[in-house]
C-alpha cells in the first residue's frame, strides 16, 4: 500500500547547525550517501520540530494532530538517475507522540523513538529540551531571534542558509531491517526562515567525544521556522547497507 500524503503546519522548527569534519561524519553514513560540503565543512545538526494539524492531505486541518518531534540529521548527497541529488540522512528520529511512534515505518516513512520534551517559547526566544525514554539521547537548546545571521562559518547570511536547507528537502532514515532507507520529502510554497542566535546548547550526540573527537563538531548557527504550511510526500525506498560502527548503532534505533 502506498503511504498517504500528509499535510501539516510547522508551528516551530529550530534548526541547530554544526560544522563537522567530513571524514568523521562520513563514518556514520550508510553506503551510497556522502557528506554534502559547504566551505570545506560537512553540515549536521538537530531539528526540533513542533507540527500542528497533521493529517492526510485530503482531510480538513481541524482533524489534524499536534506533536513535538526531533531529528538528528546530516546533510548528504548521492548519485541519482539524473545526477547528484541532495538531502539529509537522519540517524535518529524521536517524538512525544504515541501516534507517530506507532505509525512511523508502518503508515508513513520514518521510525521514531520515544522522548519527553520540555518547551518554553516567547515571540523572541525558544528553549527546547528532550530526553529519550531509553536514555540514549539528551538535548537542551536555547536560542533567541535576531535580525541577521551572524558568526556562521557555513553560510554568508540568511539567504544562503535558507536556500541550502530548502534544497535539502529529502530526508532518509534507517530501518530495522537495515536493507533500505525510508524516504520523505517536505514540500511547501511558503518557505521562510528567521535568523537566530544560540544562547546555550547541549547534545549527547554531538558532545560525545567517541563519536566526534574534540574539534570535529562545532556549533555554527541556528535557524527558526514558524507558521509554515507543508506537505510530506513519501519517496521510493533507497537500497543500502548499514555502515555505522557498532558503538553508534545503539543510539540509532530503539
Amino acid at each position: 500500500m502506498r503511504p498517504p500524503k500528509l499535510a501539516s503546519v510547522i508551528e516551530r522548527r529550530l534548526l541547530v547547525n554544526y560544522r563537522v569534519d567530513p571524514d568523521t561524519v562520513a563514518r556514520l553514513l550508510p553506503e551510497g550517501l556522502r557528506p554534502q560540503l559547504t566551505r570545506g565543512h560537512a553540515v549536521a545538526g538537530i531539528c526540533l520540530l513542533r507540527l500542528g494539524s497533521v493529517r492526510p492531505a485530503w482531510a480538513p486541518a481541524a482533524a489534524g494532530l499536534r506533536s513535538e518531534n526531533a531529528a538528528h540529521r546530516v546533510s548528504v548527497e548521492w548519485d541519482g538517475p539524473d545526477g547528484v541529488e541532495t538531502g539529509v540522512y537522519i540517524p535518529r528520529r524521536d517524538t512525544a507522540s504515541l501516534v507517530n511512534r506507532w505509525a512511523g515505518g508502518r503508515i508513513f516513512p520514518g521510525e521514531h523513538g520515544h522522548a519527553d520534551f520540555t518547551v518554553r517559547e516567547t515571540d523572541d526566544t525558544v528553549r527546547v529540551a528532550y530526553e529519550t525514554r531509553d536514555g540514549g539521547t539528551r538535548v537542551d537548546v536555547e536560542a533567541e531571534v535576531t535580525r541577521s545571521l551572524e558568526g556562521s562559518r557555513l553560510f554568508s547570511g540568511i539567504d544562503e542558509a535558507s536556500a541550502f536547507f530548502r534544497d535539502g528537502s529529502k530526508g532518509w532514515s534507517p530501518t530495522r531491517s537495515g536493507r533500505h532507507l525510508d524516504g520523505m520529502q517536505l514540500r511547501t510554497d511558503a518557505w521562510r526562515v528567521e535568523p537566530a542566535r544560540i544562547t546555550s546548547a547541549r547534545s549527547s550526540f554531538f558532545d560525545d567525544p567517541h563519536r566526534f573527537p574534540p574539534g570535529t563538531a562545532e556549533l555554527d548557527s541556528v535557524l527558526l521556522m514558524r507558521g509554515v504550511p507543508v506537505r510530506w510526500h513519501s519517496l521510493p525506498e533507497m537500497p543500502t547497507a548499514p555502515a555505522l560502527p557498532a558503538a553508534c548503532r545503539s543510539e540509532t534505533r530503539t
